[in-house]
């Protein structure tokens, strides 16, 4: 049984050479983000430089967790999900599988971005009273 490389190489679409670490759940993780051992990232995952997973949190498979992105405590991320960069993710919210965020968008905590929704740049998804998903455009 071949034994998986814990540190892995991976060549960008700009011919630049990345460098990651096999995660809990084999997942890769740069080593410039912040992902705790008890959290699992899916297989296929990439966490990007500058990045930071709360405790308690789950990424699915073939997720994309971009630069600067935030994710606070108890998050739940679905699989094949990008979230791009500089998204923050507030506590105990939920990004549905196969959902794509733009850049700078804010999850407020508690709310949920249904599977496949495409939230644009700069937006803010809120969990309004009764209703747990929706999102405003910074104007």
């Amino acid at each position: 049984m071949a034994r998986l490389a814990r540190r892995v190489q991976v060549e960008n679409d700009y011919g630049e050479i990345m460098h990651y670490e096999r995660h809990t759940g084999g997942g890769l993780v740069s080593p410039h983000a912040r992902v705790p051992e008890s959290v699992p990232v899916g297989s296929g995952t990439y966490v990007e430089k500058g990045a930071v997973i709360g405790h308690g949190c789950e990424l699915g498979e073939g997720s994309w967790i971009d630069r600067d992105v935030v994710l606070g405590r108890d998050v739940r991320v679905g699989d094949n999900v990008r979230l791009s960069p500089e998204t923050r993710v507030g506590d105990r919210a939920r990004v549905g599988s196969g959902a794509r965020v733009g850049r700078r968008v804010l999850v407020e905590p508690g709310a949920v971005v249904p599977p496949d929704e495409i939230v644009p740049d700069d937006a803010t998804v809120r969990r309004r009273g009764g209703v747990r998903s929706g999102y405003d455009v910074a104007a």
